[in-house]
């Protein structure tokens, strides 16, 4: 099995929407329910809107859309020899901070559940980290506070809580915001 680090390219929406859904229903459907969490992802991880992230990303220094990509060699239908396949196993993406455009705003790193604890989500994080060292000096997420894995990871790779916030979410749900120096 080896793993790749990638820019995505709008090839891979539908496999991003797809990880989006399923990882936020991994976390998230005890807490707001499998509607909300359908809404959310349909909502936030629209088409149109993956495929401008993707494309705006494509041509700016300061922002990334990345995704991981396991190659496996399966044996080819009727054959012995094996050819790989290729599947997306999660994605990251990041853009500068809305209210300081020296801190790099983790938005979005999701892994497919499947794969959790095999070091996708980790090499995301650091080829980001490593590609936007020279433009930020600090890299922030939000995490809600009902995300264990999340936090988890967060607090695993070195990211401080500076602030616990509401989230715009839902009414009564709250975020808790990770930090990091590059």
């Amino acid at each position: 099995m080896t793993r790749v680090v990638r820019q995505a390219t709008v090839d891979d929406i539908w496999a991003v929407h797809e990880i989006a859904r399923e990882s936020w229903h991994a976390v998230y459907d005890d807490a707001l329910g499998s509607d909300t969490v359908d809404d959310v992802v349909d909502d936030w991880y629209a088409i149109g809107d993956l495929e401008s992230a993707i494309s705006t990303t494509q041509s700016r220094d300061d922002a990334a859309f990345l995704v991981a990509e396991t190659a496996s060699d399966v044996p080819a239908d009727g054959e012995t020899d094996c050819r790989s396949a290729l599947e997306l196993d999660g994605f990251a993406h990041v853009v500068p901070w809305p209210e300081d455009t020296t801190v790099a705003f983790l938005a979005r790193l999701y892994v497919r559940p499947a794969v959790w604890n095999d070091g996708t989500g980790t090499a995301l994080l650091e080829t980001l980290e490593t590609s936007l060292a020279p433009g930020f000096d600090r890299v922030r997420v939000p995490v809600l506070t009902d995300n264990e894995i999340g936090i988890f990871f967060s607090e695993s790779r070195g990211f401080d809580r500076v602030e616990t916030r509401s989230s715009g979410l839902a009414a009564g749900l709250e975020e808790h915001v990770y930090e990091k120096e590059l």
